[in-house]
């Protein structure tokens, strides 16, 4: 009974994480208009911020000094901080310019992206399954290229960011709030001193915002610890496998608020497109069901 308690909170917690990514674009869109470049710089503060506080209420100050001692991962935080936050600006920029459909094709590809940068950096084996969903995802690129007649720039760079990043993460073996804290305690200052800069000269978020859409800028760190920790709960209690499967369902969401909601436009092509892509992530999910042992992992 323990044991299944423990794989429905595993469930529960990808779900929640799932469902607040998701959603997150009507967020940064109720942020208009605000800068999507000051978003930013409030996020990335913000973000370390509150994974500070959180990191030093749960592991206290000798882990986390014992972290930044170590001289083989210290350049990587950085590193790692400015990929992931390379990544949330083209998100954020691209929701707030009313891309979120491209946003989605990007997260629907980044595992085949992630896979690939793994096969070709770190040896890992491609199998006929992989082969296949990456050449689906590949034709539905093309296809989204050849009817808009340019290069889908927004989605290949949210892959891409997430790809580079999470080759760097490979050597880190920390939880999710400690890594996301020390990724970006680096970055923290110079986004202070920016922020500092635009609100002084009348550039910044004050200068725009309501009083109540500057209260709700201000929990843009709380919205993106929150999902963290949920993905670092239901990664300890669930295979793997059924963590990024159940990782598809936030870039479904947000293609239903992007269509729905939001009103972005939605061709006969681009759900072709689409179709391509879910074909070639079937695939790729039932190659990873196949070859995982779910007896040893449960």
């Amino acid at each position: 009974m323990k044991h299944d308690s423990s794989y429905r909170r595993g469930i529960m917690s990808m779900l929640a994480c799932d469902i607040l990514w998701g959603v997150l674009p009507v967020y940064w869109q109720a942020l208009r208009p605000i800068e999507s470049s000051t978003i930013i710089f409030y996020r990335i503060f913000l973000v370390g911020l509150v994974s500070g506080i959180a990191a030093l209420l749960i592991y206290g100050k000798n882990q986390i000094l014992e972290c930044l001692r170590n001289r083989k991962m210290i350049w990587k935080y950085p590193l790692a901080g400015l990929l992931i936050t390379c990544n949330w600006s083209i998100y954020i920029w691209a929701v707030n310019e009313d891309h979120v459909i491209q946003t989605c094709v990007g997260y629907y590809i980044e595992p085949l992206v992630v896979c690939l940068f793994g096969i070709i950096l770190f040896k890992e084996k491609l199998t006929k399954f992989k082969t296949i969903a990456m050449f689906f995802a590949l034709a539905g690129i093309v296809v989204i290229l050849l009817h808009f007649m340019e290069i889908p720039f927004i989605a290949l760079g949210i892959a891409g960011s997430f790809a580079l990043y999470a080759a760097v993460k490979k050597a880190f073996n920390l939880p999710a709030i400690m890594s996301v804290f020390l990724e970006t305690l680096f970055l923290m200052p110079p986004a202070l001193a920016v922020i500092i800069y635009l609100e002084s000269t009348g550039q910044g978020a004050l200068a725009v915002a309501t009083p109540g859409k500057y209260i709700l800028l201000l929990c843009c760190g709380v919205l993106t610890a929150a999902p963290l920790s949920f993905f670092a709960a239901a990664a300890t209690r669930i295979p793997l496998v059924e963590v990024g499967i159940l990782e598809y369902v936030s870039p479904s969401i947000s293609l239903v608020i992007g269509i729905f909601l939001l009103g972005e436009p939605f061709d006969f092509v681009q759900f072709i497109a689409f179709v391509i892509v879910w074909i070639g992530l079937a695939f790729f999910t039932y190659g990873e069901i196949k070859t995982t042992d779910y007896g040893t992992k449960r």
